[in-house]
């Protein structure tokens, strides 16, 4: 059911051009919010991300941003908030991924993608959440992975910031509990986006025939587990892995 004027919320994607991205942007959309954006590199998917809300009569706009500049992320939020209106709900979603020994990664790498990942989250919540104490509602979730629960052999910036990320929510949500603010996380497992494709078919048969339910998940998946716990009104500090049951 789709929300009516009074519960529609401005719900903020980042990283809303990927494949993700892109299907949490619609599920919300669907459900009557009004969808800002994100990305920083990939206007194009951004933008077919809003003309396909706009086919369906949603309301979605794209803006750009580097979430690893604070004056980046005010530059964002206050763009959003002229346009769309106060940030209700934060999808932190904004990620990339690094492959290698950790003894091959250099110190701008590892940084790189601890900011794109984890401070990008930090500075996204530090700018939305006084709005959402003042209204005393609100609602983040972030978008860990699998890998944040169990970390992945060469992948240890990646699994360190995921795991960083879970951290963030069970700490925000005893934080921000008392003001109505809930803090939520979804730990996707091998998910059928362009940027797991880099494995190749064979390592994603193998990780195919490790999960139990015998199929990688869909970015759908991912946006129905979101929207879930935008809307689970008794329910914070959770993370909710989508993952087929790799991890148990």
């Amino acid at each position: 059911m789709a929300a009516d004027f009074m519960d529609r919320k401005t719900v903020l994607v980042t990283g809303g051009s990927g494949g993700i991205g892109q299907a949490i942007a619609k599920a919300f959309a669907a459900r009557g919010h009004w969808v800002a954006v994100h990305y920083r590199g990939n206007q194009a998917g951004a933008q077919a991300a809003c003309e396909a809300i706009a086919q369906k009569g949603g309301r979605a706009l794209a803006f750009p941003a580097d979430l690893s500049h604070e004056e980046e992320v005010d530059r964002l939020f206050t763009g959003v908030e002229a346009r769309l209106g106060p940030v209700g709900i934060l999808i932190n979603n904004a990620g990339i991924a690094w492959q290698g020994l950790l003894t091959d990664m250099t110190l701008d790498q590892w940084r790189q993608v601890l900011d794109v990942n984890l401070t990008s989250a930090f500075l996204c919540c530090r700018r939305a959440l006084p709005g959402m104490i003042r209204a005393k509602s609100g609602c983040i979730v972030n978008v860990s992975s699998m890998w944040g629960q169990r970390g992945a052999s060469c992948e240890a910036a990646y699994s360190a910031a995921k795991a960083g990320l879970i951290g963030l929510t069970q700490a925000l949500a005893l934080e921000e509990g008392p003001s109505g603010v809930r803090v939520n996380c979804v730990a996707p497992g091998v998910i059928d986006t362009p940027m797991n494709a880099r494995l190749g078919p064979e390592a994603l048969a193998e990780l195919k025939e490790e999960t139990p339910l015998l199929r990688l998940g869909t970015p759908e998946d991912v946006a129905k587990a979101a929207v879930y716990l935008s809307e689970a009104e008794f329910v914070t500090g959770q993370v909710l892995g989508v993952n087929g049951g790799f991890i148990l």
